[in-house]
């Protein structure tokens, strides 16, 4: 299947084997991610993200298989390539003793010039001093000399590694919302990450990596869209979970004196007849969140991954029943 000029990037069986008689960093794996799309490319630590970016790049070379990016080869075209892209690498190491101002001076001038209009603008968006060397930046503040180094010259497609690590919740929403200006300009982004939240609200689909080998691709709309919700149910006093627990699609029953939580799939009507003896305070039902959609795919063993609280759309409805 032939990459057409509609296509950002694509693989074709792309393995990568670091040693020898070990699993594959990476396992024939097939991805399309067309223009003007932003696409969450998403798994834990180890998963294959970054090895996959490094063969995009020609940094590292497969072991099978080929890719293409902007519809060139990534072995043949990789100084075109890189012409034509911005990237943001997982670990960004820079000349310590040159300021911000000056980095970008030099990656500008291997670029033909570089807009110092927008340079500004970004640097202001960002919070972002220029004056100073890299030396003395903090780990949030490098991150944002990587992401005005990547973004400066409004590339056509940005590939980025991992891209809000270190930054601070605010910095996280700014970047959002550059995010979002790439897209309005039809531009494409190749986003690694495991910060789910991140990810659910800036992506257009999201590919899922296990351990090398895809598991998934979807639009982030549809996977939100799975069949379980979370139901918190308040009542006046303790209730007996006997009931609730033999409801079909009632899971993860849990009690907090006089509230109670679970997961539900299937009809509400069992779970309100369950619940008909009680006086009922508050009911709150919370779609699930991106992230636990991720640990369902995963498994159990991911569940350390969690980092807050489920989230998604929650309706409250206050009502009293025999």
């Amino acid at each position: 299947m032939a990459t057409t000029m509609n296509t950002a990037i694509q693989t074709f069986q792309l393995t990568k084997t670091y040693t020898p008689g070990k699993p594959p960093a990476l396992t024939s794996l097939d991805l399309t991610v067309p223009c003007g799309e932003i696409f969450g490319y998403l798994g834990p630590n180890g998963a294959g993200k970054t090895t996959t970016i490094k063969v995009l790049l020609d940094l590292i070379r497969p072991s099978t298989g080929r890719a293409e990016v902007l519809g060139m080869d990534s072995r043949e075209h990789s100084v075109e390539i890189r012409k034509r892209i911005g990237f943001l690498p997982g670990e960004l190491n820079l000349w310590a003793g040159l300021t911000a101002q000056q980095v970008i001076h030099y990656m500008g001038n291997l670029r033909g010039g570089v807009d110092w209009g927008y340079v500004k603008t970004l640097s202001e968006k960002l919070d972002f001093d220029l004056s100073k060397k890299v030396r003395s930046y903090s780990t949030g503040n490098k991150r944002k000399l990587g992401l005005i180094l990547a973004l400066m010259h409004k590339p056509e497609l940005l590939i980025l590694d991992e891209p809000t690590s270190g930054l601070d919740p605010l910095m996280q929403q700014i970047f959002i919302t550059l995010m979002d200006e790439a897209r309005r300009e039809g531009r494409t982004v190749f986003l690694s990450s495991h910060v789910l939240s991140e990810v659910q609200a800036i992506c257009d689909r999201v590919a899922i990596l296990r351990k090398g080998k895809l598991e998934a691709v979807e639009r982030v709309h549809d996977l939100m869209t799975v069949n379980f919700n979370w139901i918190t149910v308040r009542t006046r006093e303790p209730i007996a979970l006997e009931g609730l627990a033999h409801v079909p699609g009632v899971a993860e029953l849990t009690q907090d004196g006089t509230t109670v939580r679970f997961r539900h799939t299937g009809d509400f009507d069992p779970v309100y007849r369950a619940l008909a003896s009680a006086y009922i305070v508050e009911l709150r039902t919370e779609e699930p969140n991106l992230e636990e959609v991720f640990l369902k795919f995963y498994g159990s063993q991911f569940a350390p991954m969690r980092n807050g609280k489920n989230g998604g759309s929650s309706h409250n409805h206050k009502e009293a029943a025999k």
